[in-house]
C-alpha cells in the first residue's frame, strides 16, 4: 500500500470521535450538565461547532481509505442526491425555525400546540429525516466501502435518533401527554396527512423560510467543489 493510499486507521478514529461526539452529550444527565454550565445557547454553538468540525474530519477521512469498490459509478447516480438535497433543506429551515418538542433542534418549544403542529404534523423528526435522506441519497453514487459505511451509518443514524427521541419523550411525558401531543403529528413524513389526523394547522408558507432553503441548497452546489472536490452536479 503506498502512501498515497492511506489505510483506515484514520476514518476508525475519525468515526469512533463522531459516534462519541454524539452519544455523550445525548445522555440526559450530560445534556443536563452541559446546559447549566454553558447555557443553553452557548451549548447548541459549542455543539453544531464540534458536531460539523467532526463531521469535516470523518467525510475527509473516508476519502483517504483504500478504494473497495462495491458497484460502478454512473452518471445517472448524480441525480439522486440532486432531487432529494432539495426536500432535505427545506426540512432543515423549518426543523430549524419551528416549535417542535420532539427535534433536537426545535426553537421556543413551549409554543408547541399539538393541534396546531407545523412541521411536527409532516414529521415529527424533520432534521433526523433529512440527515436521513442527504446520507441515503449519497449513497447512490458513492459505491465505495468507506463511503458506503460513512453513508449507511448516517443514515442508520437518522433513523435510530427519531426512535430513540420517540421512546425518550414517551418515558418524560406519560401515555396520556405523549398521545395528546402526537395527535396531529407523526413519524413517518407525510403519515398524519395521509391518516387525516393532520390538515395543515400551523404550517404556512412562511417565504423566508423557503428562501433560506433555497439559499442551503445553492450554498451547498457551490461548495461541494471547494468541499469535496467533486462537483455534485449531473451532466444534461
Amino acid at each position: 500500500m503506498t502512501p498515497a493510499q492511506g489505510d483506515w486507521t484514520q476514518f476508525a478514529a475519525a468515526l469512533v470521535a463522531f459516534l462519541a461526539s454524539h452519544s455523550v452529550p445525548a445522555r440526559p444527565a450530560v445534556r443536563r450538565m452541559l446546559r447549566e454550565r454553558l447555557g443553553g445557547r452557548a451549548y447548541m454553538v459549542l455543539y453544531s461547532i464540534v458536531s460539523l468540525a467532526v463531521l469535516a474530519w470523518l467525510i475527509a477521512a473516508a476519502g483517504t481509505t483504500p478504494r473497495i469498490q462495491l458497484w460502478g459509478f454512473e452518471p445517472w447516480q448524480l441525480w439522486v442526491p440532486n432531487i432529494v438535497m432539495p426536500f432535505a433543506c427545506v426540512l432543515i429551515a423549518y426543523g430549524f425555525a419551528s416549535p417542535d418538542p420532539f427535534s433536537i433542534t426545535g426553537l421556543n418549544r413551549a409554543a408547541f400546540d399539538p393541534s396546531r403542529p407545523g412541521i411536527a404534523g409532516i414529521t415529527r423528526h424533520p432534521i433526523l429525516w433529512a440527515v436521513t435522506l442527504w446520507a441515503g441519497a449519497h449513497v447512490v453514487p458513492n459505491g465505495d466501502l468507506a463511503h458506503v459505511i460513512l453513508f449507511g451509518l448516517f443514515a442508520l443514524f437518522g433513523l435510530a435518533g427519531m426512535a430513540i427521541f420517540d421512546a425518550r419523550k414517551r418515558r418524560e411525558w406519560g401515555a396520556e401527554l405523549w398521545a395528546e401531543r402526537t395527535a396531529h403529528s407523526s413519524l413517518l413524513p407525510f403519515a398524519a396527512v395521509l391518516a387525516g389526523r393532520f390538515s395543515g394547522a400551523g404550517l404556512h408558507a412562511r417565504p423566508l423560510l423557503l428562501i433560506a432553503a433555497l439559499a442551503l441548497y445553492l450554498s451547498l452546489i457551490l461548495l461541494h467543489p471547494h468541499a469535496i472536490g467533486l462537483s455534485p452536479l449531473p451532466s444534461l
